[in-house]
């Protein structure tokens, strides 16, 4: 773990920490500092967080493989075929998304909105080797650098003109990988993240959300436009009367706690004034799961094909976690019927092992915990992992 800090250069933290474990502001509180301030123009290098954020990652790695799709609409997901059902976009290029396709939406779908558009399977080892390329490149600054997903990361930097190094990076990348990325900058996690946003509508694709803006930018947007807050508490808020930014960075602090919480209520709160993560993490953290699930395009009724898809799931999980050299201590399986009524069960290893069969027969086992009474949709298999 890495502070932020003038002498280090080093900031951060994992993704919206909600306690206040980096210690309060100056005035003793959790809360950010300078909050609603104009704020002082520095003359030394100051901490910064830099959020960069790929752009349509898996298309654009397809593009970049397949130079003739560019600046055609192109959807990735599934096994790419729209005809099937229950597959969903994963991806879509910018040009698809013109045309109403997203993240999320069933192919057959995407397929009626842009008909035009080629579909593509997904190919995770290679967004794998594309993600860490990009990694590389980041890391060649010397800064650290905490991965957040293939298409994501942060990075933390003491600089005079964090606007000049965000350039730098997105020439770096696009040089060594061919593919570009939006960069927002702020003092914490949450703003730089939330920069991002600002970034991709700007014709740098560079922004700044800091002190000196924060209230002015976000003040009066809805609290749902904040990181971390989805549509079921920012309807809860609402009810209580807080709609924006502001409503929610001047409420009171134990109303929160105890509407929300001891925890959430104060996060809620640090989190409209700006956030607090400050503490980059560049080791690499290992997995402590491994999971895979499988939507089928025909929903099973026959229990033995049911337990022979289980098995059949933990032993490809299984293969990759000991590849890897990984100790697997539980299992838990996943059921989704075609009512999408979906439960997890969980059963523990005897002995932690790194062999398929002791673990595949815990599987079995916990499925025999389940009551399956209607068809089944999905399923899935997690190990837990030493």
């Amino acid at each position: 773990m890495v502070s932020v800090g003038l002498a280090t250069g080093r900031l951060g933290r994992s993704r919206l920490a909600r306690s206040s474990t980096e210690g309060p502001g100056p005035h003793g509180t959790d809360d950010p500092p300078a909050y609603g301030s104009l704020g002082n123009v520095a003359t030394d290098p100051e901490p910064w967080i830099l959020h960069v954020d790929l752009d349509a990652f898996l298309a654009a790695v397809e593009v970049r493989r397949r130079p003739e799709l560019r600046g055609r609409p192109v959807v990735v997901g599934g096994d790419g075929d729209p005809s099937r059902s229950r597959q969903v976009v994963a991806t879509a290029s910018y040009e698809a998304r013109d045309f109403g396709v997203h993240s999320g939406m069933p192919l057959a779908r995407a397929l009626k909105k842009c008909p035009e558009a080629v579909f593509l399977p997904s190919d995770r080892p290679a967004y794998d080797a594309a993600s860490a390329e990009v990694m590389t490149a980041l890391r060649s600054f010397g800064h650290p650098v905490e991965v957040w997903g293939w298409d994501e990361a942060v990075v933390g930097a003491s600089v005079g003109d964090p606007e000049a190094l965000a350039q730098e990076l997105r020439a770096v990348v696009l040089a060594q990988t061919g593919l570009t990325c939006a960069v927002g900058i702020g003092e914490t996690k949450e703003r730089a993240k939330m920069a991002t946003v600002f970034a991709k509508m700007s014709t740098e694709r560079v922004f700044r959300l800091s002190s000196a803006n924060w209230i002015a930018l976000m003040g009066e947007r809805p609290v749902t436009d904040l990181w971390g807050i989805g549509k079921r508490t920012g309807a809860r808020l609402h009810e209580l009367g807080i709609g924006t930014v502001t409503d929610l960075a001047t409420a009171d602090r134990e109303d929160l706690a105890s509407w929300f919480g001891p925890s959430t209520g104060p996060w809620l709160r640090a989190l409209a004034r700006g956030g607090t993560s400050r503490t980059v993490h560049p080791e690499e953290r290992l997995a402590r799961s491994r999971s895979k699930q499988v939507t089928f395009a025909h929903d099973l009724t026959e229990a033995d094909e049911i337990a022979t898809r289980v098995a059949a799931l933990t032993e490809d999980v299984c293969r990759t976690v000991f590849a890897e050299g990984r100790t697997v201590t539980h299992v838990g399986v996943i059921v989704r019927t075609s009512t999408f009524f979906t439960q997890v069960k969980t059963g523990k290893l005897a002995a932690p092992s790194t062999e398929v069969a002791p673990v595949v027969t815990k599987a079995r086992e916990v499925l025999g915990r389940f009551e399956i009474t209607r068809p089944v949709r999905l399923l899935g298999v997690r190990v837990d992992l030493a």
